[in-house]
């Protein structure tokens, strides 16, 4: 196998029992989206239903309908936006639809005039991401209780829980906590006045489940805790979780090199003296970011290669002159542990200026899979 994801689905059930142990009675609603952040959506999905996860949530109507293409039965919430258009098939699928603003509840509505199925929906407030929802600062709140009431009383949809989402939930103290929680809270005081009854409210998010037990409501949403990653690259680790991904590649061929070299395209690196490279697998669309090329390392035997010159599309390279066994075929690690020694999936992001869900997100399709669970290994077809 060229280069490919290896997940461990043992990790993620643990980590999930871990989640469910700190929520308590409150019920978790898992996050898949993304294709569960690089994991495989419906295999883990189909694992977590089995551990009894209560829901699930993605980011839009395609992935819903994998889920139940997949024999997920639990119920499935979109978080983003869908098309008016598929509101009859989303209803047949029983998903539930996040609706942000009365006018596309009612388009909602109108897509699913003449037929018998009412949508589910959860409404979003916007308490402070300024990004999807209600508005509800001072000047807004009264006027978007007064829309989701009138939202909740269209013919064609089952409102059926409201949520909203921190913005640095994964900041232990952060004051903007605080406010985001007091904007919620007090929308849902002002519903209530409405006679506005939404059985399900949530908050609380991969950062907030760990930081601020005091917005649980009555569900959670773990997202990229459930794959044993914290949140944030500069918030310490959420204490008992186990990452769950490792991304590997092999190496093709090796140079033996007895005078200084220039490497990869813009010969940005240049070698001293003598130098043993190895060419490995794996290039920028396989989902290994240009950006990162000289600053970071992979594992090979356990130890630490430097990656050097300009990661290129397919390909990249590496030093391995103090790695002597080193050979063509070997496994490479680019995130993961070898053996007793690890690169850690937030080391990379950190080299990359970013955080750690955008290096899980980035491997690209023809990035194979494969997992493992309770001792049976199965590949990506």
């Amino acid at each position: 196998m060229r280069t490919y994801l290896e997940i461990s689905l043992d990790n993620i059930e643990h980590n999930f029992r871990l989640i469910r142990e700190r929520a308590g009675s409150t019920a978790v609603m898992a996050v898949v989206k993304a294709d569960a952040y690089g994991h495989g959506a419906a295999e883990v999905a189909r694992l977590l239903e089995d551990c009894g996860a209560d829901r699930f949530a993605v980011a839009t109507a395609d992935e819903a309908a994998e889920l139940r293409a997949a024999g997920v039965t639990r119920p499935v919430m979109i978080l983003g936006v869908s098309e008016p258009s598929r509101a009859p098939e989303l209803a047949e699928l029983r998903v539930i639809q996040t609706v942000g603003s009365l006018e596309y509840a009612e388009m909602l509505s109108s897509a699913l005039a003449g037929g018998d199925r009412k949508l589910l929906i959860h409404f979003a407030a916007d308490t402070g991401m300024s990004r999807l929802g209600f508005e509800t600062g001072d000047a807004d709140a009264e006027r978007s209780a007064d829309e989701i009431a009138r939202a909740a009383r269209l013919p064609h949809l089952e409102a059926e829980g409201i949520f909203t989402h921190f913005a640095t939930s994964e900041i232990p103290g952060e004051p903007f906590q605080r406010e985001q929680l007091e904007r919620f809270t007090r929308l849902l005081g002002l519903l209530d006045a409405r006679g506005v009854e939404l059985p399900t409210v949530h908050m609380s998010n991969s950062g907030a489940i760990f930081n601020i037990p005091g917005a649980r409501f009555n569900m959670v949403r773990p997202g990229i805790v459930l794959y044993g990653v914290s949140p944030d690259c500069d918030m310490l680790p959420c204490e008992g979780l186990l990452p769950a991904m490792s991304l590997r590649t092999r190496i093709v061929q090796i140079h033996e090199y007895t005078e200084p070299v220039s490497v990869s395209y813009g010969r940005h690196f240049r070698s001293d003296g003598s130098i043993r490279t190895g060419t490995v697998a794996i290039g920028y669309a396989d989902g290994l970011h240009r950006a990162l090329s000289g600053k970071i390392d992979m594992l090979v035997h356990g130890k630490r290669a430097r990656q050097i010159g300009s990661i290129c599309m397919d390909m990249s390279m590496i030093d391995l002159t103090d790695i002597p066994e080193a050979k063509v075929g070997d496994t490479v690690t680019v995130f993961g542990s070898d053996g007793e020694a690890s690169i850690p999936v937030e080391e990379v992001a950190a080299a990359a200026g970013t955080i750690p869900y955008e290096i899980m997100c980035a491997p690209s399709p023809r990035v194979a899979k494969v997992w493992h669970c309770h001792g049976k290994i199965w590949e990506s077809k």
